[in-house]
C-alpha cells in the first residue's frame, strides 16, 4: 500500500472514530469467507460500518481521535464495527451472530466515549431497540395523564349527577 492510501485510511478511520456513537472491536479468527460476508451484510443492512484494517493504521487513527483506550485491544486480527446512528445495534448484531460459535468474538466496545467490556456488550445487546425504549417512556409519561383525565371525568360525572339530583329534588317540592 502506498503512503497516500495509508494516510487516507487513517484519516477516514479517525473521522469514523470521532463521529461514531458506538465502536466495537472484534476478533474474526476462524470466521470463514461465507460467514464473514453474511456478517457484513447484516451489519450493512443496519447501517453499521465494518472494517478490517492493519492494527498500526487503526492505532494511528485511535491516537488522532483521542481514543488511546483502544490501543491495548488493537492486536491480532481486528475488525471494527462503527455504529454511526445507534450505539447499540452493532452490539446486538455481533452478539447474536456469534452466539453459536463465538465468531467473531467481541474484544471491547466504546459506547458514547466510554469503554465497555465483553460482559457489558452482551448486556447492551439485550436492551430493547431505541424505538421500543422511546415508546415505553412515552407510555410511562402518558399513564399519569390518562389517570388524571379518568379521575377528573369521574368527578365531573359525579358532580353532574349530584346537580341533576338536586334539580329533580327541587322540582318535586
Amino acid at each position: 500500500m502506498i503512503k497516500q492510501e495509508k494516510e487516507k485510511i487513517v484519516r477516514d478511520l479517525t473521522e469514523k472514530m470521532k463521529t461514531a456513537k458506538g465502536i466495537y472491536l472484534t476478533d474474526f479468527t476462524g470466521l470463514d469467507v461465507i460467514r464473514a460476508t453474511e456478517l457484513r451484510k447484516k451489519l450493512r443492512e443496519a447501517s453499521v460500518e465494518y472494517q478490517v484494517v492493519k492494527n498500526t493504521l487503526a492505532q494511528l487513527a485511535a491516537k488522532n481521535a483521542g481514543m488511546e483506550m483502544l490501543l491495548d485491544y488493537l492486536t491480532g486480527p481486528t475488525g471494527l464495527a462503527f455504529g454511526i446512528k445507534d450505539p447499540i445495534i452493532p452490539a446486538k448484531i455481533l452478539v447474536e451472530f456469534g452466539k453459536d460459535d463465538n465468531k467473531p468474538s467481541v474484544k471491547v466496545g466504546i459506547v458514547e466515549g466510554k469503554v465497555v467490556d465483553v460482559k457489558q456488550v452482551k448486556q447492551l445487546a439485550l436492551l430493547p431497540s431505541r424505538e421500543v425504549l422511546l415508546s415505553q417512556v412515552l407510555s410511562a409519561m402518558q399513564a399519569p395523564i390518562s389517570g388524571l383525565v379518568g379521575a377528573l371525568g369521574g368527578i365531573i360525572q359525579k358532580f353532574v349527577g349530584t346537580v341533576d339530583a338536586i334539580a329533580k329534588q327541587r322540582e318535586t317540592k
